[in-house]
């Protein structure tokens, strides 16, 4: 049975994370931290995600953590350092799939890792992991004759753009084809397309949970490769997952591929 704490418990992924973590007969939710201006500290974490009483109260102090093998964190770029210093404090596993993460925050994690195993990933999903490996296999094979573009989709509610799973097929593709012309959108008298430019596009706007699609475009025929998530589910189910792979692992750095076998 591996023992599970939810960071920002009371949040959109926080509450799928619980509710994942209820049907899961291999996990238990022992922790749920939040914010100390969250307003509905002291109640249950299950009633709040709407799996009924799990005896778990939401809590901003972590001395409320008395058991506990991994820590999973869906936040913020700005909490991601305190939240690092709670499961290395206790000595415990860290699965966090925060986007928008800067060079400085990747410091923190290789620091980490070097006292508990740690595990980022962009995006949680099996498909998306997959997708990541066959935009590979398609960059290599039409790496002559084709243009190739990013397209990204996400609610409107997302703070960071491109996504962090648009970033991951982005380095991807910039190592197969040996680029760094990237452009972010384009607008006005752009003129012609230079050759191994990777162009990147992001739309936010209503509910969309995540759209990614690679499209390598050639002369008379188009390759699309596109995933699209319906469900935050998806990347909560990932991410659990994440967390049974890495309890009870060494310290040091772990990837999403590591744990789908790829």
């Amino acid at each position: 049975m591996v023992e599970i704490t939810i960071m920002g418990a009371a949040g959109r992924m926080g509450r799928t994370l619980i509710q994942v973590i209820s049907q899961d007969p291999d996990c238990r939710l022992t922790g749920a931290l939040e914010s100390a201006s969250c307003s509905l500290l002291g109640q249950d974490a299950g009633t709040v995600a709407g799996v009924g009483n799990l005896n778990v109260r939401l809590s901003s102090d972590p001395s409320d953590i008395t058991s506990c093998d991994v820590f999973i964190d869906f936040t913020t770029p700005e909490a991601l350092k305190p939240h690092l210093e709670i499961a290395v404090a206790k000595g415990k596993a860290f699965v966090v799939g925060t986007t928008g993460l800067q060079q400085e925050h990747f410091s923190l994690l290789e620091k980490a890792s070097q006292t508990i195993p740690v595990l980022w990933a962009p995006n949680f999903s099996v498909g998306i992991t997959l997708m990541a490996s066959l935009v590979r296999l398609a960059a290599k094979v039409l790496s002559t004759g084709f243009d190739v573009e990013i397209i990204e989709a996400h609610h409107r509610l997302k703070k960071d753009a491109p996504s962090g799973t648009a970033i991951k097929l982005l380095e991807v593709l910039k190592e197969v084809y040996q680029t760094s012309d990237v452009v972010y959108g384009r607008s006005g008298i752009t003129g012609e397309r230079p050759q191994n430019q990777i162009g990147v596009h992001a739309i936010r706007g209503g509910d969309i949970v995540g759209d990614h699609t690679v499209s390598f475009c050639g002369i008379g025929e188009r390759l699309e490769i596109t995933h699209r998530a319906s469900s935050r589910e998806t990347f909560a189910r990932g991410a659990v997952r994440a967390a049974k792979f890495l309890a009870g692992k060494p310290a040091g750095r772990y990837t999403i591929e590591e744990v789908l076998g790829l």
